[in-house]
């Protein structure tokens, strides 16, 4: 669209008025109207300070002009310029009709601007609002900056701005617009960024008037799996909307294949979610499976274990509010510690005598579970807490248009795969884990061969409850902490121990996983409540044919179970 200034408008109507008169009322006058034009009418601005000048006192569309003028100009200034524009800072100074870029000044104060120089970018100094106007836009002068603004970051080294920019720019594309795409098409080299670009062309030509050019589109919009993509190509299946066949015929194909790919990447996003919900399982039922499969006891309290740990890592946020990524670090072994000395308490305090009466463990168990969300509530207030997910954890890992991985629930997969590991290395490779093996197997030999089945018993305890406030800090990313966040876990936890075979890590990891997955994939087809029940009543099914679950312990370990 080409705009003309006001003075060319006014020297267009002069020519047009001097043609309409007698040819001998034009010539006494012609050097004389030549030079009044020459007087009036001034030179449009083509300098970087002269544009800007002229933008103070300019109309609406005569702006338009002017940011060709200023694209034109290539300054390096420009996109500082439009992008003050755009966000309503950039004003005219009405005493002189100079142009400052303008900010509220360090105090915050709104009735003072501090001006930057835009020629020079360097700072001009505080000054009275008042005297200064806004250097306006409408919706439509608004596309315009957005689209000229994007065009500038189109050459940025960073992929993600050439990204944002190449979406901008195609959200009111042009023929200039998808001039500079197809340009920078031939040099980009994101795959990202080339995609988009594609695309972008692509339904542009979706309404070319040659069938060629549409067929083109249609065979490049056929790999992409944006949503849109769809409905524009619905609309091309319809002979009303497309004349040629071949056209048709291409769109039907390109959708059925696109709605297979967004299927099965749907498939593996519910796949993740079902491992990531295992993952937390496992977290919440590893440190179950020391004390419940090893030691026999049937801790109900294992759950407000987990409770401490978040609340844990809520406090060390609390001490550490400017370093999220360093507390939540801090967090792990806090919690560890914070949780393995109450489970260490618990065990010498209550558990200790009630060894070999599980009926009574596990309602001592459960009266320690409510004392120790009552302090909570006494200590935090019965409100939930949150704590904060740091940077690196935030946000979601995006794959394509049709697959998208959160951040937080990667790292939770990772870190349980990382503590199941190191469990595994300390009943495997030390000497306690060997003790605590030499103890579960048999008590009364491996008392006779001097260990000291007390101190055992006191540090598996302290282990399995250490564990389960490592899973509390976990479970502190996915939702907030709170004085019943056990209870929501603990059901489950038992579920994954049993289903896994008792006192088997390996058991209660496969086991935990499989339920995660099992109930994600459930949910779409049933809800949520009941895939738990499905869930629950598969389990008690199960337990029917094998009762040891899937990985039912041997030998001595098998005795006492």
């Amino acid at each position: 669209m080409i705009h003309l200034m006001a003075s060319t408008r006014r020297c267009l109507l002069a020519a047009l008025i001097a043609a309409s008169l007698p040819l001998h009322a034009q010539e006494p006058a012609a050097e004389t109207t030549a030079e009044a034009s020459a007087e009036v009418v001034p030179a449009a601005p083509t300098t970087f300070p002269d544009v800007l000048r002229a933008l103070g006192g300019a109309s609406l569309s005569e702006r338009s002009a002017l940011l060709d003028a200023l694209l034109a100009a290539k300054h390096p200034n420009t996109a500082a310029v439009l992008k003050a524009w755009l966000d309503d800072h950039l004003h005219v100074r009405d005493a002189d009709g100079a142009v400052f870029i303008t900010a509220e000044t360090d105090a915050g104060n709104e009735s003072t601007f501090g001006l930057t120089d835009p020629v020079t970018l360097a700072a001009s100094g505080p000054e009275p609002a008042e005297g200064f106007s806004k250097v306006g836009s409408n919706n439509s002068l608004r596309k315009l900056l957005r689209s000229a603004l994007a065009s500038f970051t189109l050459g940025s080294p960073d992929a993600d701005v050439r990204l944002g920019a190449v979406k901008e720019m195609l959200r009111a594309p042009d023929e200039a617009t998808l001039a500079m795409l197809r340009e920078r098409r031939a040099t980009e080299t994101d795959a990202a960024v080339q995609s988009a670009i594609d695309a972008g062309l692509a339904y542009a030509d979706l309404t070319s008037d040659k069938a060629d050019t549409r067929l083109a589109a249609v065979k490049v919009l056929s790999g992409s799996l944006a949503g849109e993509t769809i409905a524009k190509l619905e609309a091309l299946r319809d002979a009303a909307n497309e004349p040629d066949e071949r056209v048709r015929s291409a769109a039907s194909v390109a959708i059925s294949s696109i709605s297979f790919k967004r299927t099965l990447y749907s498939s593996i996003e519910t796949l993740f979610f079902g491992l990531s919900l295992g993952s937390v399982l496992v977290l919440a039922a590893i440190g179950l499976a020391i004390t419940f499969g090893v030691m026999g006891v049937i801790n109900m309290a294992h759950g407000e274990l987990m409770m401490i740990g978040a609340y844990t890592a809520y406090v060390v946020q609390l001490l550490m509010p400017n370093q999220l990524a360093a507390s939540i670090l801090i967090s792990i072994p806090a919690a560890f510690v914070v949780s393995g000395l109450v489970g260490i308490a618990i065990e010498r305090g209550v558990v200790k005598h009630l060894y070999g009466r599980p009926l009574e463990t596990l309602l001592a168990t459960f009266g320690i579970s409510l004392i120790l969300q009552q302090v909570v509530r006494s200590i935090f207030s019965p409100l939930n807490r949150s704590v904060a997910t740091p940077e690196f954890m935030s946000g979601q890992w995006v794959i394509n248009d049709a697959l998208s991985l959160t951040r937080n629930r990667i790292y939770i997969v990772l870190f349980t795969l990382v503590v199941f590991a190191a469990l595994q290395l300390i009943l495997r490779r030390t000497s306690l884990g060997l003790n605590v093996r030499a103890v579960s197997q048999n008590r009364a030999m491996a008392r006779s061969m001097g260990i000291n089945s007390d101190r055992v018993d006191a540090i598996t305890f302290g282990l399995g409850s250490g564990i389960a406030g490592v899973a509390g800090v976990a479970l502190s990313q996915l939702t907030n902490v709170g004085p019943n966040l056990g209870q929501s876990y603990i059901i489950d936890s038992f579920m994954v121990v049993v289903f896994g075979g008792v006192g088997n890590l390996w058991g209660t990891l496969i086991g935990g996983m499989t339920l995660g997955v099992a109930g994600k994939l459930l949910e779409p087809a049933v809800g949520a409540v009941m895939a738990k029940i499905a869930m629950l009543v598969f389990i008690i099914l199960f337990i029917q044919r094998r009762k040891q679950g899937l990985f039912p312990q041997k030998g001595r370990a098998a005795e006492g179970h």
